[in-house]
């Protein structure tokens, strides 16, 4: 498995210490009532929305560019109601840190887990595909609570931030790999683990193909969900963990799990997993991650979508 970073000393450099009063501050807001937080988040996303102007048109653009048909004043609703989500996505990074086992089960709920059980009850190598939602953190937190796997991460630049979210993430996770660490993650399919996987972002060139996603007909799509049913044999498994809209938490809801997904190409694999993408998009759009540059990766001498 990926060699993961432990705590040190040097994590308490003067240097960091801007940075660890911002997680203290995170860590205490996320102790208030959830009612409170929910109105916080809410405010944070508006004043994100006067700062992050760059963001706003990717996110304004990404809806263009999926939803044709959309109003301009429905993409300005959705963006509003998306930077909304991305103020609750941050302390909801807390809430699945710092939050206890208790207080994550009495304002969650789950629906479809039992086909997952029995599969891995049988030793069958789950690829476990949680899009990039703005609540996927605490989306893997719940999961987490009820059928522990092995999460598949990137390394983050600060050493603070990568410690945190590596401790965050093993509260839930048996172990977590480094997502260019293709062998293991196959190895731990095979041996019939359930492995976290989002293959919904623009990765870049290196390993894409180009199929349609919504109404943009040569998105780059990874061809590691190819790559790894191919050869794991896993069933794949997508999930959507829901900010339910009057307040009173969130819902996990587990799509049907493929066990005999279309595997003929790269990209036959890559252009049904954004179907299915989008099925778990539409049951919360105003969650996703619009504001990623989805599209950035264009085919030789294509122009910027952007």
């Amino acid at each position: 498995m990926t060699h993961l970073p432990q705590f040190s000393r040097a994590l308490l450099h003067p240097r960091y210490w801007p940075l660890w009063l911002g997680i203290g501050l995170l860590y205490l807001a996320v102790l208030l009532p959830y009612p409170v937080i929910r109105y916080i988040g809410r405010a944070a996303g508006h004043l994100a929305m006067l700062f992050m102007k760059r963001r706003v048109h990717i996110a304004r653009r990404n809806l263009a560019l999926c939803f044709p048909q959309m109003s301009e004043a429905e993409r300005q609703r959705m963006v509003k109601q998306n930077f909304e989500s991305v103020g609750m996505g941050v302390l909801e990074t807390g809430m699945a840190w710092f939050w206890s086992d208790a207080r994550i089960r009495r304002w969650s709920a789950i629906s479809g887990l039992e086909p997952v059980t029995e599969l891995h009850a049988r030793k069958q190598g789950i690829l476990l595909v949680g899009i990039h939602f703005l609540t996927l953190e605490l989306g893997a937190r719940i999961w987490g609570l009820h059928t522990p796997g092995v999460g598949v991460y990137r390394p983050n630049d600060n050493p603070v931030i990568d410690w945190l979210q590596t401790w965050g993430r093993l509260r839930s996770n048996k172990d977590m790999i480094d997502r260019k660490d293709v062998k293991s993650m196959i190895r731990a399919l095979k041996n019939g683990e359930i492995i976290w996987y989002a293959p919904d972002h623009d990765y870049g060139p290196r390993t894409s193909v180009f199929v349609p996603f919504f109404a943009v007909d040569q998105a780059a799509t990874t061809s590691g969900t190819w790559t790894l049913a191919k050869l794991s044999g896993a069933c794949i498994v997508p999930f959507v963990p829901r900010r339910k809209t009057d307040g009173t938490g969130y819902e996990l809801i587990i799509l049907e799990p493929e066990c005999q997904p279309p595997l003929e190409s790269a990209e036959a694999t890559a252009g049904w997993m954004n179907q299915v993408v989008e099925r778990c998009i539409m049951m919360a759009p105003e969650q996703y991650m619009w504001l990623h540059r989805r599209f950035k990766t264009r085919p030789p001498g294509v122009p910027s979508r952007y």
